[in-house]
């Protein structure tokens, strides 16, 4: 898509939607960062990149135009009441790109656009820690796969460009469903687990775990199965260890959030591939008893 003509809104203040923000404005990419709140002011933030600090203003004022590219970087079950705050403020052939953890969401938020508004999804491997309202530091340099969910958006250009400046390497692909099934074999092991054992990810590559995560990947792959994903067990267990070796020290966003006191993604990681367990008649018992423990206790 061409950028010239280009009104891009940016959803809430979590760490990747701020992580996008900074982005563009060091790429000098104009776009609306749109709260809850409306504010008339810029948002002060000290963004850590690679060792360097980068003070931004990041332009929070509702744009006077509709928004031709919304970027929703928020959790999974926030997806639909930020559509339906947001929608109304998009052009009827607008590009509408979620970002979150888990799955479950892609079928609501299509019956919510407009017949032209174009869906797409952006699963992205970049860690950005805020730790602070005004402090976001880029922990972990990804990319970004993006692909389309609806049948309009198939037959359309990508909105390549500004998503590539925002959480950039991107490559774009026509099926994003298998991208989105590793991404959740990865979150359904380690996200669960260091939000129970309160650790960091590096935690997750020591030997005493090794027999639980072996049991949470043969699940997960009976499970993918069902629904025409193939996954070799092995393999996938070797992804998620080189995973949570090569973010050792990051802590996971349920953990986080479970840390803070926050609601938490648990229903569309464990609790999806639960449902869709049930569905296929299949009984997944080392993801139930995670679901249930983090179920029975208190955050701390």
């Amino acid at each position: 898509m061409s950028t010239a003509n280009t009104v891009t809104g940016i959803v809430g203040q979590g760490a990747i939607g701020l992580l996008a923000a900074s982005q563009l404005a060091l790429h000098q990419c104009p776009f609306h960062l749109l709260l809850r709140r409306q504010q008339h002011h810029n948002l002060v933030l000290n963004f850590r990149q690679q060792q360097q600090d980068f003070p931004l203003l990041l332009n929070c004022q509702r744009p006077q135009q509709l928004i031709t590219l919304l970027l929703l970087p928020v959790k999974a079950f926030s997806v639909q009441s930020a559509l339906q705050q947001w929608l109304p403020l998009c052009t009827a052939d607008a590009d509408i790109v979620l970002c979150h953890n888990g799955m479950g969401t892609l079928v609501a938020a299509q019956q919510q656009l407009q017949p032209g508004q174009k869906l797409w999804f952006a699963s992205t491997t970049h860690g950005a820690l805020k730790s602070g309202p005004h402090q976001l530091e880029h922990t972990g340099i990804g990319g970004t796969v993006l692909g389309p969910v609806n049948d309009i958006a198939r037959i359309t250009p990508a909105p390549f460009t500004l998503i590539n400046a925002a959480l950039g390497p991107l490559e774009v692909v026509s099926d994003i469903l298998p991208v989105l099934w590793q991404k959740l074999a990865i979150n359904a092991v380690i996200n669960p687990l260091t939000a129970l054992l309160m650790v960091k990810n590096g935690e997750l590559t020591k030997p005493q775990h090794r027999t639980q995560i072996d049991q949470l990947v043969a699940e997960f792959c009976q499970v993918a199965r069902t629904q025409g994903q193939q996954f070799d067990a092995h393999s996938l267990t070797q992804r998620v260890l080189a995973v949570a070796a090569n973010t050792a020290g990051n802590y996971s966003s349920m953990q986080q959030d479970r840390a803070l006191q926050r609601p938490d993604e648990l229903e569309f990681i464990t609790g999806f591939l639960l449902n869709a367990a049930a569905e296929a008649g299949l009984t997944l018992p080392a993801h139930q008893q995670l679901y249930r423990q983090l179920r029975e206790v208190k955050p701390a």
